[in-house]
């Protein structure tokens, strides 16, 4: 399989299993991880996920042998794809267009390259190896980032970097991604899981609709104006205080115990 897919202790555990390609994704890829998005998103005995590669490479994106020429050779090109056949998983795999309000933690393990970064820009925390190298390389072969890249990556860096990596296509490190805030931490390839694990597990063990909430407030009020974003907020915020486990966390909280949260 191109995807392990595995759940553990309200953990899902996705891996690109492609080294012989740099985890590149070619159609059936494509396909397995958007279905496993999807499937994480709702799967009420998960709450966060980790996301990582195998070998040497997080994810080269798109692959140039296989999916490309799918797009290039395609009378309607790439709309036909994303809004064709393949709509519901091209637009889940990359995380673009699609609402998925649980925690995503990347574990960026090598080349994180065009696709890859571009998926990584729908992914909320942000772990490098030492050795992890970030860049959308498209420009270089004549071909537009669709991934998303155009309209995350500037809300998410200074515009002025966003535009260099943009338009030349170079490689940056990873101390170089940390720099301007593309990742949160760098760490030695021995502690890039446990690394990735320790924030997801502690992520778990917090209140999963104030969580949720919290990522849904964030992403959807990007796009209002300020009145309407804090009018928002409280819209979302107003589930969360009158369900239990906002009377189960200041209640443990006064006990001095760990709080039993039950999603509800």
């Amino acid at each position: 399989m191109a995807i392990d897919y595995v759940k553990k202790d309200k953990i899902a555990y996705i891996t690109l299993n492609r080294p012989e390609a740099r985890n590149a994704l070619d159609p059936d890829t494509l396909e397995t991880l958007g279905k496993t998005w999807m499937d994480f998103r709702d799967d009420s005995s998960v709450l966060v996920a980790i996301i990582t590669g195998v070998g040497n490479s997080f994810c080269a994106g798109a692959d140039l042998g296989t999916l490309i020429p799918r797009i290039t050779g395609s009378p309607d090109g790439l709309a036909g794809l994303v809004k064709g056949e393949m709509a519901q998983t091209f637009q889940s795999a990359l995380l673009r267009q699609f609402e998925i309000w649980k925690p995503i933690v990347a574990a960026v393990n090598g080349f994180c390259i065009a696709g890859g970064l571009e998926m990584l820009l729908g992914m909320d925390i942000r772990i490098a190896s030492e050795n992890a190298f970030f860049a959308i390389q498209e420009p270089r072969w004549g071909i537009f980032p669709a991934g998303g890249s155009t309209v995350r990556l500037p809300r998410q860096v200074p515009f002025c970097k966003a535009m260099e990596i943009l338009l030349t296509g170079e490689k940056m490190d990873a101390k170089e991604a940390h720099r301007i805030g593309l990742v949160n931490y760098v760490v030695p390839q021995q502690e890039l899981m446990s690394t990735a694990e320790k924030i997801a597990r502690r992520i778990a063990d917090n209140g999963p609709l104030a969580v949720s909430a919290i990522k849904k407030s964030v992403i959807e009020c990007l796009s209002m104006s300020l009145p309407d974003a804090f009018e928002h907020e409280i819209e979302l915020a107003t589930p969360v205080f009158k369900s239990e486990d906002a009377i189960e966390g200041p209640m443990a909280f006064m006990q001095k115990r760990k709080p039993e949260f039950k999603g509800r």
